[in-house]
């Protein structure tokens, strides 16, 4: 992962919005919930990459019954 540049951003955001993703990401500070926030976004961009490159060429298996 290349090294990160802390920078100050001003943004207008929803702050009921803002609340709740605290709650969810059980983060204490705004910073902190929105830098979770874009953790998860960036994670699933990944994983949707991926299963994108093996579309079609995999098979599911039923595990459970």
């Amino acid at each position: 992962m290349p090294t990160s540049t802390l920078r100050h951003k001003h943004v207008r955001i929803d702050q009921a919005k803002l609340n709740r993703a605290k709650r969810v990401l059980n983060a204490e500070t705004d910073t902190e919930a929105l830098d979770r926030a874009l953790d998860v976004v960036v994670a699933e961009a990944q994983i949707d990459r991926a299963l994108r490159a093996v579309r079609g060429k995999g098979r599911l298996r039923k595990v459970f019954r």
